[in-house]
């Protein structure tokens, strides 16, 4: 027998996807017009927003505004937590309190809590979830709930060039140096030196470079070579596309079918910064 259509459910299917197509450009245009820019600072009175920087929409908890710098080609993920202060409506005097240099990203829902000098240099990157902070939570008294006690406070340095793991934990008190790789999850405490891999929590030192003698203990792959400068968006999809295959996705008769080697350590991060 034939079979007989519904016009009905062909309809609400159209109207479905009518709608999710319009949903999805709707969710776009908020993205868009909620990000936070030096030109489009929304509700916020940055101490400095420089150029080229974008908050992406939605922001996270942001006050204290006026004591928070952000550098240069920032990029902070939605949901990421900005505060200078304990809370909102502190005056906290004329120096700036948060201050991210030039180039920083913020993966999606990372905290910067602020209420001692919390500074990062010129291109760190941070991956999701990460959460820096100058206060901690004091247990001294026995008696009273650890929430009601005043909590202890020190100000917090990362260097420039520093990559810190998803949700990973910076303490007060803490001094990263230059070019630190923190792996994700780990907790940081103290001073680490520059040139370094810290991972665990606490983090330790499981791998550094030192002049003359390079990285001890060694890489176990080589370092990878960046394209050529000129390279073009095609070309680089071509030498990212499986050993062997063709432009039509069939297998070359040269191809050797290897897969990637070995590209980390148990200690190193996975990628972990996204931008935005």
């Amino acid at each position: 027998m034939p079979i007989q259509r519904n016009p009905f459910s062909s309809l609400a299917a159209w109207r479905r996807r009518a709608v999710s197509r319009a949903v999805h450009r709707g969710a776009r245009w908020v993205r868009e017009a909620g990000a936070v820019t030096r030109e489009t600072p929304g509700p916020y009175r940055f101490g400095r927003i420089g150029e080229g920087t974008r908050l992406a929409y939605p922001q996270g908890t942001v006050f204290g505004e006026e004591w928070i710098r952000l550098g240069a080609h920032c990029v902070i993920g939605e949901q990421v937590t900005l505060t200078a202060g304990m809370m909102p409506g502190l005056d906290l005097g004329p120096d700036p309190v948060l201050v991210l240099g030039n180039g920083v990203v913020l993966g999606r829902g990372s905290h910067v809590v602020a209420s001692r000098p919390v500074i990062f240099g010129d291109e760190v990157y941070c991956g999701p979830y990460t959460y820096v902070t100058s206060d901690n939570h004091a247990y001294d008294d026995p008696h009273t709930p650890i929430g009601r006690q005043w909590p202890r406070t020190a100000p917090v340095e990362i260097g420039a060039g520093s990559w810190l793991g998803a949700g990973a934990v910076v303490l007060p008190g803490a001094r990263i140096g230059r070019n630190v790789v923190v792996a994700a999850g780990s907790v940081v405490r103290g001073t680490v030196p520059d040139h370094a891999v810290v991972a665990g929590a606490p983090a330790r030192v499981v791998r550094r470079w030192e002049p003359g003698t390079g990285w001890r203990p060694p890489l176990r792959t080589p370092a990878p070579e960046p394209p050529p400068e000129g390279v073009t968006a095609a070309q680089l999809r071509a030498l990212a596309a499986p050993a062997g295959l063709t432009e039509e996705g069939t297998a070359g008769r040269g191809g050797s079918g290897a897969g990637p080697a070995e590209v980390g350590t148990g200690a190193d991060p996975g990628p972990a910064a996204h931008r935005g």
